[in-house]
């Protein structure tokens, strides 16, 4: 049976998200479009985050799934 890593770093609990930030390997700009951006929704934020990371270079795929097709949740969202 195989042991489920889940890469959390070692330490106090106060202090892994600074370990992992100080530790993470960086995209080099030269290497954007060697990774792939799964963007799994299409409304207002997803389409215009979709739509940046690809200004920016990056390879984004974008997935969108609606119950219905006539009606957008973006649209009739409510704030």
């Amino acid at each position: 049976m195989s042991v489920l890593d889940s890469k959390i770093p070692q330490g106090p609990l106060e202090h892994k998200w600074n370990t992992y930030k100080n530790n993470i390997n960086l995209v080099n700009p030269a290497n954007k479009r060697n990774i792939d951006i799964i963007m799994v929704g299409t409304g207002l934020a997803g389409g215009s985050a979709a739509a940046t990371l690809a200004e920016l270079g990056h390879n984004v795929k974008t997935f969108c799934y609606q119950d219905s097709p006539r009606r957008a949740h973006s649209i009739a969202a409510q704030g």
